[in-house]
C-alpha cells in the first residue's frame, strides 16, 4: 500500500495541527480529541503530532494559547467596531467576549479550564496576559474602583464571563417577556475619567 502523502510541509504542520486540532475539540469536545484523530485529519502519520507535542496536555495547551489569541481578537473587533465613548468601548469589548463564547463553546471552555489556566506554559501564559491587559486598557478609560485594585477589571470580567458561562448553558433568566436580558442593561456605568471636569 502507497504510503499516504502529508499535505503539510514540515515547517507549517504543527499549526495545522492545531487548527485541526480545534476543529475537532469544536465538533466532539475534549473527549473526543486525540493525536491520532488529529494526525489523521491533517494526512500525517499518527507518529507525527509526537515530534510537536508530548502527549494530548501539550496539545490541549498549545490549543488553548491559539485559543486566547482568537478570544483577543474577538474583543479588539468589539472595541474598533464600537462608538468612541468610555462606555461603549468597555461595551464593544464585552460583545466581542460574548460573541467568542457563542461562536467557539468548546474552545472558550477549554482556554478558562483550571488545568489548562494553571500550566506554566510560556505561549500560553503571555496569549492569557494579552486578553487581560486588553481589559485593562479599556478598563483605564474609568475612573479606577474606590474599593479594590483592579476592582473595576474583576468586576467587569466577572460579570461578561458569568453571562456568557450561562447563556452556553442556558441558564439566563428571562425577562417577563421570555428574551434574555441584553449585556448592556446588566453593566454598571462606570465614571469616565476627568468627568468630573465637564460637571
Amino acid at each position: 500500500m502507497a504510503k499516504q502523502k502529508s499535505k503539510h510541509h514540515h515547517g507549517n504542520l504543527r499549526s495545522a495541527l492545531i487548527s485541526e486540532g480545534i476543529h475537532i475539540l469544536e465538533v466532539d469536545g475534549v473527549a473526543g480529541l486525540s493525536l491520532r484523530k488529529i494526525a489523521t485529519a491533517a494526512g500525517v502519520s499518527h507518529a507525527a503530532p509526537a515530534h510537536h507535542f508530548k502527549g494530548k496536555t501539550a496539545l490541549l495547551v498549545a490549543i488553548a494559547a491559539y485559543g486566547f489569541r482568537i478570544f483577543t481578537d474577538f474583543m479588539q473587533e468589539g472595541r474598533e467596531n464600537a462608538g468612541p465613548g468610555p462606555h461603549e468601548q468597555i461595551l464593544g469589548l464585552c460583545q466581542g467576549y460574548l460573541d467568542f463564547a457563542e461562536k467557539h463553546g468548546a474552545l472558550f471552555e477549554l482556554i478558562f479550564s483550571t488545568e489548562i489556566k494553571s500550566h506554566a506554559d510560556k505561549d500560553l501564559q503571555n496569549a492569557s496576559l494579552r486578553a487581560f491587559q486588553l481589559l485593562e486598557e479599556t478598563c483605564a478609560l474609568f475612573e479606577p474602583s474606590r474599593y479594590a485594585e483592579k476592582g473595576n477589571e474583576i468586576m467587569v470580567w466577572s460579570l461578561v464571563h458569568g453571562y456568557a458561562t450561562l447563556r452556553i448553558h442556558n441558564k439566563l433568566m428571562l425577562q417577563s417577556d421570555g428574551s434574555e436580558m441584553p449585556f448592556e442593561l446588566i453593566l454598571p456605568r462606570l465614571d469616565p475619567k476627568n468627568s468630573n471636569l465637564l460637571k
